[in-house]
């Protein structure tokens, strides 16, 4: 497959000329997350035919941005991961998450698919560090059928799939409560209260927690244009 180019001697131009084909960054955004294997790859990313897959993640390795690797036991499989080069993409990617919370997400459209494991990007892009300063916690998401978890560490956090191993407090939440929490619709706490999530856990964390996470209020970019 022929990568197209701007031709343009330029730090942005180049930069697209490696990203800006239709599902790499999104390849990028779950690689963020770990090694994943190519199945893996195949069903979070719905639309996106095997082929095509395949063309984007040689491309991605010719390019220096990713990389194969075998997976420790017990899995000893094959997998993908960024290089270095790869791995320093995540800011930009992460303010795109920002942009798009403020300016892009509105209402669910039909035929949208949803993981809620995606939120382990999205932890990232709300972390208020100011407000964790000080805190030491691991918060353990069960969201539906997927468990994702944040360590927190005195204003840094690091978010990870899968169970914590000694989660400090845990969220139980329903998928569309989750949707709706993101959305800005509903509160954990009128979750809590409406019996669509639970928590459990050290209670100055949980208190701690409602502080953590700063969704950006939504806006209407087309709102006062001439």
């Amino acid at each position: 497959m022929e990568q197209r180019t701007y031709n343009q001697y330029c730090a942005t131009a180049r930069t697209l000329d490696l990203v800006g084909e239709r599902w790499t960054l999104l390849l990028i955004r779950e690689l963020l997350t770990g090694p994943k294997r190519f199945g893996d790859l195949q069903a979070s990313l719905r639309g996106l035919g095997t082929g095509l897959l395949a063309a984007r993640l040689k491309q991605l390795e010719r390019e220096g941005l990713a990389h194969k690797i075998t997976l420790p036991p017990p899995a000893r499989t094959p997998a993908y991961a960024l290089t270095e080069a790869g791995e320093e993409l995540g800011p930009a990617v992460l303010e795109l998450a920002r942009w798009g919370l403020k300016w892009a997400m509105g209402e669910r459209r039909d035929g949208e698919t949803f993981h809620p494991g995606w939120a382990v990007l999205g932890l990232r892009a709300c972390f208020d560090p100011e407000a964790a300063a000080g805190l030491r916690a691991t918060y353990e998401f069960r969201v539906g059928d997927e468990v994702f978890h944040a360590r927190v560490e005195d204003g840094t956090i690091d978010t990870l799939h899968g169970p914590a191993q000694r989660p400090d407090a845990v969220v139980t939440i329903g998928e569309q409560a989750f949707l709706d929490l993101t959305g800005q619709r509903l509160t954990l706490a009128e979750a809590i209260d409406g019996g669509a999530a639970t928590t459990s856990g050290d209670e100055q964390a949980l208190r701690r927690l409602k502080d953590l996470f700063r969704l950006p209020p939504p806006r209407d970019r087309r709102a006062g244009r001439p």
